[in-house]
Protein backbone atom coordinates (compact mmCIF):
# COMPACT_ATOMS: atom_id res chain seq x y z
CA UNK A 1 0.00 0.00 0.00
CA UNK A 2 1.41 3.60 -1.18
CA UNK A 3 0.97 6.30 1.40
CA UNK A 4 0.65 9.57 -0.37
CA UNK A 5 0.72 13.10 1.68
CA UNK A 6 -0.99 16.27 0.85
CA UNK A 7 -0.48 19.80 2.31
CA UNK A 8 -3.19 22.13 2.23
CA UNK A 9 -4.13 24.74 4.20
CA UNK A 10 -7.19 27.69 4.48
CA UNK A 11 -4.77 30.33 4.56
CA UNK A 12 -4.43 29.53 0.65
CA UNK A 13 -7.74 30.66 0.02
CA UNK A 14 -7.19 33.92 1.10
CA UNK A 15 -4.96 34.66 -1.82
CA UNK A 16 -7.93 35.94 -3.85
CA UNK A 17 -8.89 38.36 -5.96
CA UNK A 18 -12.24 37.93 -8.09
CA UNK A 19 -12.45 37.85 -11.05
CA UNK A 20 -8.62 37.00 -11.69
CA UNK A 21 -7.71 33.89 -13.34
CA UNK A 22 -6.00 32.61 -10.62
CA UNK A 23 -8.15 32.88 -7.49
CA UNK A 24 -9.40 30.89 -4.73
CA UNK A 25 -12.45 29.27 -6.64
CA UNK A 26 -9.14 27.12 -8.52
CA UNK A 27 -8.38 25.20 -4.66
CA UNK A 28 -12.15 24.96 -3.93
CA UNK A 29 -13.44 23.06 -6.79
CA UNK A 30 -9.92 20.89 -6.29
CA UNK A 31 -11.01 20.09 -2.73
CA UNK A 32 -14.69 19.11 -3.30
CA UNK A 33 -13.27 17.12 -5.72
CA UNK A 34 -11.34 15.54 -3.71
CA UNK A 35 -14.05 15.02 -1.12
CA UNK A 36 -16.68 13.97 -3.19
CA UNK A 37 -14.69 11.16 -4.69
CA UNK A 38 -13.64 10.04 -1.11
CA UNK A 39 -9.94 10.43 -1.86
CA UNK A 40 -9.34 12.43 0.84
CA UNK A 41 -10.17 9.87 3.23
CA UNK A 42 -7.23 7.75 1.62
CA UNK A 43 -4.42 10.82 1.85
CA UNK A 44 -1.81 11.71 4.78
CA UNK A 45 -2.44 15.19 5.41
CA UNK A 46 0.98 17.04 6.10
CA UNK A 47 0.71 19.91 7.98
CA UNK A 48 2.03 23.35 6.32
CA UNK A 49 4.05 26.07 8.10
CA UNK A 50 5.33 29.30 7.21
CA UNK A 51 8.86 29.35 5.55
CA UNK A 52 11.65 30.91 6.83
CA UNK A 53 13.30 34.32 5.80
CA UNK A 54 16.24 31.69 5.47
CA UNK A 55 14.61 29.37 3.22
CA UNK A 56 12.90 31.93 1.45
CA UNK A 57 16.36 33.79 0.92
CA UNK A 58 17.89 30.52 -0.82
CA UNK A 59 16.03 31.24 -4.00
CA UNK A 60 14.98 35.47 -3.67
CA UNK A 61 16.46 38.17 -2.67
CA UNK A 62 15.65 39.71 1.42
CA UNK A 63 14.43 43.01 -0.60
CA UNK A 64 12.11 40.85 -2.38
CA UNK A 65 10.79 39.25 0.42
CA UNK A 66 10.72 42.15 2.01
CA UNK A 67 8.58 44.23 -1.31
CA UNK A 68 5.71 41.16 -0.96
CA UNK A 69 5.29 41.92 2.96
CA UNK A 70 5.63 45.81 2.54
CA UNK A 71 2.56 45.34 -0.22
CA UNK A 72 0.53 43.53 1.77
CA UNK A 73 1.03 44.59 5.19
CA UNK A 74 -0.16 48.15 3.06
CA UNK A 75 -3.56 46.70 2.04
CA UNK A 76 -2.45 44.81 -1.10
CA UNK A 77 -0.93 46.01 -4.49
CA UNK A 78 0.41 44.50 -7.94
CA UNK A 79 3.46 43.32 -8.55
CA UNK A 80 2.99 43.44 -11.86
CA UNK A 81 -0.12 44.04 -13.78
CA UNK A 82 -1.02 39.90 -13.69
CA UNK A 83 0.39 39.55 -10.53
CA UNK A 84 -1.85 40.78 -7.42
CA UNK A 85 -1.30 40.54 -3.79
CA UNK A 86 -3.71 40.94 -1.37
CA UNK A 87 -3.66 41.88 2.85
CA UNK A 88 -3.06 38.06 3.43
CA UNK A 89 -1.19 37.31 0.27
CA UNK A 90 2.34 37.09 2.06
CA UNK A 91 1.57 34.90 4.75
CA UNK A 92 -0.56 32.55 2.47
CA UNK A 93 2.89 32.70 -0.02
CA UNK A 94 4.63 32.07 3.83
CA UNK A 95 2.83 29.20 4.09
CA UNK A 96 2.97 27.54 0.14
CA UNK A 97 6.29 27.74 -0.03
CA UNK A 98 6.62 26.16 3.43
CA UNK A 99 3.72 23.66 2.98
CA UNK A 100 5.61 22.51 -0.25
CA UNK A 101 9.23 21.93 1.87
CA UNK A 102 7.03 19.95 4.35
CA UNK A 103 5.76 17.44 1.60
CA UNK A 104 9.38 17.26 0.42
CA UNK A 105 10.98 16.87 3.88
CA UNK A 106 7.70 14.31 4.74
CA UNK A 107 8.78 11.99 1.79
CA UNK A 108 12.82 12.39 1.95
CA UNK A 109 12.52 11.37 5.56
CA UNK A 110 10.08 8.67 4.28
CA UNK A 111 7.24 9.75 6.40
CA UNK A 112 5.34 9.04 3.15
CA UNK A 113 5.85 7.56 -0.03
CA UNK A 114 4.80 10.31 -2.22
CA UNK A 115 3.00 14.06 -1.95
CA UNK A 116 1.44 16.50 -3.61
CA UNK A 117 1.14 20.23 -2.20
CA UNK A 118 -1.84 21.73 -3.05
CA UNK A 119 -0.66 25.48 -2.16
CA UNK A 120 -1.23 28.38 -3.91
CA UNK A 121 -0.16 31.12 -4.76
CA UNK A 122 1.74 28.97 -7.37
CA UNK A 123 5.68 29.77 -7.94
CA UNK A 124 7.29 28.62 -11.35
CA UNK A 125 7.56 32.24 -12.68
CA UNK A 126 8.98 33.76 -9.56
CA UNK A 127 12.37 35.14 -10.43
CA UNK A 128 14.46 35.87 -7.61
CA UNK A 129 13.84 39.71 -7.32
CA UNK A 130 10.70 39.78 -8.60
CA UNK A 131 7.32 38.16 -8.58
CA UNK A 132 5.54 37.43 -11.86
CA UNK A 133 2.75 35.61 -13.92
CA UNK A 134 0.38 35.05 -10.83
CA UNK A 135 3.09 34.16 -8.84
CA UNK A 136 5.20 35.35 -5.86
CA UNK A 137 7.54 32.68 -4.48
CA UNK A 138 9.61 29.94 -5.83
CA UNK A 139 7.91 27.21 -3.97
CA UNK A 140 9.61 24.78 -6.31
CA UNK A 141 13.05 25.49 -6.44
CA UNK A 142 12.37 26.84 -2.16
CA UNK A 143 11.66 23.13 -1.71
CA UNK A 144 14.32 21.29 -3.49
CA UNK A 145 16.85 23.79 -1.47
CA UNK A 146 15.78 22.44 1.77
CA UNK A 147 16.02 18.79 0.29
CA UNK A 148 19.51 19.24 -0.30
CA UNK A 149 20.86 21.79 2.07
CA UNK A 150 18.66 20.43 5.28
CA UNK A 151 18.56 16.60 4.64
CA UNK A 152 22.07 16.18 2.02
CA UNK A 153 19.46 15.50 -1.13
CA UNK A 154 22.19 15.32 -4.07
CA UNK A 155 20.25 15.43 -6.76
CA UNK A 156 17.39 16.73 -8.13
CA UNK A 157 14.87 16.61 -10.75
CA UNK A 158 12.22 19.58 -11.14
CA UNK A 159 9.63 18.08 -13.81
CA UNK A 160 7.20 21.62 -15.58
CA UNK A 161 4.55 20.56 -17.27
CA UNK A 162 2.20 23.68 -16.97
CA UNK A 163 1.55 25.42 -20.14
CA UNK A 164 3.86 28.00 -19.46
CA UNK A 165 7.39 28.13 -19.54
CA UNK A 166 8.85 28.24 -15.74
CA UNK A 167 11.05 30.88 -16.04
CA UNK A 168 11.42 31.44 -12.85
CA UNK A 169 12.72 28.13 -11.84
CA UNK A 170 15.07 28.00 -14.73
CA UNK A 171 16.73 31.09 -13.74
CA UNK A 172 16.91 29.91 -10.32
CA UNK A 173 18.84 27.14 -11.52
CA UNK A 174 20.15 27.40 -14.65
CA UNK A 175 24.05 28.02 -13.26
CA UNK A 176 23.09 24.98 -10.93
CA UNK A 177 24.49 21.00 -11.94
CA UNK A 178 22.91 19.62 -9.32
CA UNK A 179 19.31 20.38 -10.27
CA UNK A 180 17.90 18.73 -13.52
CA UNK A 181 15.21 21.17 -14.81
CA UNK A 182 13.01 19.64 -17.72
CA UNK A 183 9.82 21.87 -19.31
CA UNK A 184 7.09 21.37 -21.71
CA UNK A 185 5.00 24.29 -22.57
CA UNK A 186 3.37 26.16 -25.51
CA UNK A 187 5.97 28.27 -27.20
CA UNK A 188 6.04 31.72 -28.16
CA UNK A 189 3.81 32.34 -25.23
CA UNK A 190 3.41 33.74 -22.00
CA UNK A 191 6.58 34.79 -20.49
CA UNK A 192 8.30 34.19 -23.91
CA UNK A 193 11.55 31.78 -22.75
CA UNK A 194 12.25 28.49 -22.46
CA UNK A 195 13.80 28.17 -26.38
CA UNK A 196 14.94 24.61 -27.42
CA UNK A 197 18.63 26.59 -27.23
CA UNK A 198 18.20 27.33 -23.38
CA UNK A 199 20.36 24.50 -22.22
CA UNK A 200 22.13 26.05 -19.13
CA UNK A 201 25.26 27.43 -18.56
CA UNK A 202 29.01 26.48 -17.18
CA UNK A 203 29.14 23.44 -15.88
CA UNK A 204 25.48 22.74 -15.23
CA UNK A 205 25.55 23.00 -19.19
CA UNK A 206 22.84 20.45 -20.71
CA UNK A 207 21.15 20.36 -17.01
CA UNK A 208 18.12 22.67 -18.69
CA UNK A 209 16.22 20.94 -21.71
CA UNK A 210 13.08 22.83 -22.65
CA UNK A 211 10.89 21.18 -24.61
CA UNK A 212 8.43 24.07 -26.26
CA UNK A 213 5.52 23.05 -28.10
CA UNK A 214 3.49 25.30 -31.10
CA UNK A 215 -0.53 25.61 -30.93
CA UNK A 216 -1.89 21.96 -31.06
CA UNK A 217 0.19 19.54 -29.03
CA UNK A 218 -1.53 17.19 -26.96
CA UNK A 219 -1.84 13.63 -25.74
CA UNK A 220 0.17 12.05 -28.66
CA UNK A 221 3.11 14.44 -28.75
CA UNK A 222 3.62 14.67 -24.61
CA UNK A 223 3.71 10.67 -24.50
CA UNK A 224 6.64 11.00 -27.75
CA UNK A 225 8.56 13.41 -25.84
CA UNK A 226 8.42 11.90 -22.77
CA UNK A 227 9.50 8.30 -23.87
CA UNK A 228 12.01 9.97 -26.15
CA UNK A 229 13.76 12.51 -24.36
CA UNK A 230 12.51 12.87 -21.14
CA UNK A 231 13.09 9.53 -19.77
CA UNK A 232 16.17 9.39 -21.54
CA UNK A 233 17.42 12.49 -20.07
CA UNK A 234 16.54 11.76 -16.48
CA UNK A 235 17.71 8.41 -16.18
CA UNK A 236 21.59 10.23 -17.34
CA UNK A 237 21.17 12.75 -14.92
CA UNK A 238 19.95 9.69 -12.05
CA UNK A 239 18.09 12.00 -9.56
CA UNK A 240 17.56 11.57 -5.99
CA UNK A 241 14.42 12.79 -5.88
CA UNK A 242 11.88 14.29 -8.28
CA UNK A 243 9.30 17.83 -7.79
CA UNK A 244 6.66 18.21 -10.50
CA UNK A 245 5.55 21.90 -11.34
CA UNK A 246 1.95 20.50 -12.02
CA UNK A 247 0.00 22.39 -13.92
CA UNK A 248 -2.82 21.75 -15.47
CA UNK A 249 -3.59 24.43 -17.87
CA UNK A 250 -2.18 22.33 -21.15
CA UNK A 251 -5.69 20.66 -21.28
CA UNK A 252 -7.25 21.67 -24.42
CA UNK A 253 -10.34 23.51 -22.71
CA UNK A 254 -8.34 25.69 -20.56
CA UNK A 255 -9.18 29.40 -21.38
CA UNK A 256 -5.49 30.75 -21.07
CA UNK A 257 -3.40 28.15 -23.42
CA UNK A 258 -3.48 26.42 -26.45
CA UNK A 259 -1.90 22.99 -26.38
CA UNK A 260 -4.69 19.81 -26.34
CA UNK A 261 -4.19 17.44 -23.56
CA UNK A 262 -6.71 15.70 -21.85
CA UNK A 263 -7.64 14.43 -18.71
CA UNK A 264 -6.29 10.85 -19.64
CA UNK A 265 -3.14 12.03 -21.34
CA UNK A 266 -2.56 13.77 -18.05
CA UNK A 267 -2.60 10.91 -16.36
CA UNK A 268 -0.26 8.94 -18.62
CA UNK A 269 2.10 11.50 -18.02
CA UNK A 270 1.88 11.81 -13.72
CA UNK A 271 1.42 7.63 -13.71
CA UNK A 272 5.12 7.84 -16.09
CA UNK A 273 6.61 10.47 -13.24
CA UNK A 274 5.58 8.26 -10.71
CA UNK A 275 7.25 5.09 -12.35
CA UNK A 276 9.98 6.94 -12.95
CA UNK A 277 10.58 8.19 -9.69
CA UNK A 278 10.08 4.59 -8.57
CA UNK A 279 13.14 3.61 -11.10
CA UNK A 280 15.31 5.84 -10.22
CA UNK A 281 14.82 7.18 -6.72
CA UNK A 282 12.91 4.59 -4.58
CA UNK A 283 9.61 6.45 -5.67
CA UNK A 284 10.84 10.25 -3.81
CA UNK A 285 8.51 12.26 -6.10
CA UNK A 286 6.41 15.38 -4.68
CA UNK A 287 4.04 17.66 -6.91
CA UNK A 288 3.37 21.23 -6.53
CA UNK A 289 0.26 22.92 -7.53
CA UNK A 290 1.25 25.71 -10.75
CA UNK A 291 -1.83 26.29 -13.68
CA UNK A 292 -4.99 25.36 -14.57
CA UNK A 293 -8.18 27.72 -14.98
CA UNK A 294 -10.90 24.90 -16.11
CA UNK A 295 -11.98 24.52 -12.89
CA UNK A 296 -13.51 21.01 -14.15
CA UNK A 297 -9.90 19.91 -15.79
CA UNK A 298 -8.04 20.67 -12.96
CA UNK A 299 -10.15 19.10 -10.15
CA UNK A 300 -10.37 16.07 -12.13
CA UNK A 301 -6.58 16.35 -12.80
CA UNK A 302 -5.69 16.80 -9.47
CA UNK A 303 -7.90 13.82 -8.14
CA UNK A 304 -6.18 11.38 -11.31
CA UNK A 305 -2.78 12.60 -10.00
CA UNK A 306 -3.30 11.18 -6.55
CA UNK A 307 -4.92 7.87 -8.21
CA UNK A 308 -1.14 7.88 -9.96
CA UNK A 309 0.49 8.27 -6.54
CA UNK A 310 -1.75 5.48 -4.88
CA UNK A 311 -0.91 2.97 -7.55
CA UNK A 312 -4.95 2.64 -8.74
CA UNK A 313 -5.50 2.53 -11.88
CA UNK A 314 -8.87 4.66 -11.89
CA UNK A 315 -9.19 7.68 -14.61
CA UNK A 316 -11.67 10.09 -15.04
CA UNK A 317 -11.74 12.38 -17.79
CA UNK A 318 -15.54 13.31 -18.19
CA UNK A 319 -14.45 15.79 -20.84
CA UNK A 320 -13.04 13.32 -23.43
CA UNK A 321 -10.29 13.61 -25.62
CA UNK A 322 -9.19 17.10 -27.99
CA UNK A 323 -11.35 17.43 -30.82
CA UNK A 324 -8.30 18.26 -32.73
CA UNK A 325 -5.61 16.77 -34.73
CA UNK A 326 -1.97 16.67 -33.58
CA UNK A 327 1.12 18.08 -35.40
CA UNK A 328 3.99 15.64 -36.53
CA UNK A 329 6.81 16.31 -34.46
CA UNK A 330 9.46 13.13 -35.49
CA UNK A 331 11.25 15.97 -37.29
CA UNK A 332 11.16 17.46 -33.68
CA UNK A 333 11.50 14.85 -31.58
CA UNK A 334 15.03 13.80 -33.73
CA UNK A 335 16.49 17.33 -33.48
CA UNK A 336 15.82 17.18 -29.79
CA UNK A 337 18.06 14.09 -29.35
CA UNK A 338 20.41 15.32 -31.17
CA UNK A 339 20.93 18.45 -29.40
CA UNK A 340 20.75 16.46 -26.05
CA UNK A 341 23.18 13.74 -27.14
CA UNK A 342 20.74 11.04 -26.76
CA UNK A 343 21.85 9.59 -30.17
CA UNK A 344 24.92 8.49 -28.93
Amino acid sequence: MMTTGYVYDEIYLKHNLPGHPENRARLEQIMQRLEESGMLARLTLIPARPATREELTRAHTPAYVDQVRAVAEGGGGYLDPDTYVGTDSFQAALMAAGGLIEATLAVVDGRVDNAFGLVRPPGHHALAGRGMGFCLFGNVVIAAEAARLDRGVERVLIVDFDVHHGNGTQAMVTDDPAICFISTHQYPYYPGTGAVTEVGSGPARGTLVNMPLSSGAGDQTFQVLYEQVMIPVARRFGPDLILVSAGFDAHWDDPLAGLVLSLTGYSWITRTLAALAGDLCDGRIVFTLEGGYHLEALGCGVLNTFYALLGDDTVEDPLGPSPWPEPDVTDYIAALRELHGLNQ
